[in-house]
């Protein structure tokens, strides 16, 4: 089915906001995006009620459409639906194709090379495509769509950590080790590392909000 052209533009600002260019609290000017992406404001603003939806963005009255700034019940769910999701892929991997399988430790080997060049917005770049592969791994296209949202929620998240290098350095070498799991088709184990793992990461980000006063 094609894709409506404020889709598209939904889509754009997504991957901003996945992407770590759009942090939370930016304010999305119709003027500025609608020059930028050359679509004209009622198409900006059907784009906007999509991203509200999804809970990317929202209206503040007399002030505009701005990229939301996540709660820790957001941070909690979101969490809590990648762990269903991302389980879901690591327990099809032995039967997972072979592209799926490759995609798991590519992105491994994205992150550690951001690492080396010290580029650590693209470790966290780097650390959504493993988990988007992960998830991939079950083989459905509404997991990946599901993932997709989730992937630029959790990016927003991610602002909340005071520092990139502190929090995601950790959790290269154990994106290493699921991947190493899954390799050896080891799933069992694969899937208890990746429920602590996430788990983990899930208190970093809420203990630093709960420091930030949020």
């Amino acid at each position: 089915m094609a894709r409506s052209t404020a889709q598209r533009v939904a889509m754009a600002l997504r991957e901003r906001i996945e992407g770590g260019e759009l942090p939370p609290g930016t304010q999305l000017s119709e003027e500025a995006l609608g020059r930028d992406l050359e679509v004209s404001r009622n198409t900006l603003r059907e784009a906007f009620r999509l991203l509200i939806h999804e809970s990317l963005v929202e209206h503040l009255l007399n002030r505009g459409v701005f990229v939301r700034v996540p709660t820790a019940a957001d941070v909690t769910d979101v969490y809590r639906m990648r762990t269903a999701l991302e389980t879901a892929g690591v327990r099809a991997a032995a039967t997972a194709p072979a592209p799926l399988r490759a995609a798991v430790a590519a992105s491994v080997d994205e992150g550690e090379r951001a690492a080396a060049e010290g580029d650590w917005r693209q470790v966290g770049s780097a650390d959504l495509r493993f988990h988007r592969a992960l998830a991939a791994l079950a083989g459905s296209p509404r997991i990946d769509a599901a993932m997709d949202r989730l992937m630029a929620e959790l990016r927003l998240a991610f602002h909340a950590m005071p520092s990139p290098h502190r929090f995601h350095q950790p959790f290269l070498q154990r994106n290493r080790v699921l991947a190493g799991l899954l390799e050896g088709n080891e799933s069992a184990r694969a899937e208890a590392e990746l429920i602590t793992y996430l788990d983990d990461a899930r208190e970093l980000i809420l203990d630093a909000m709960r420091e930030a006063g949020r």
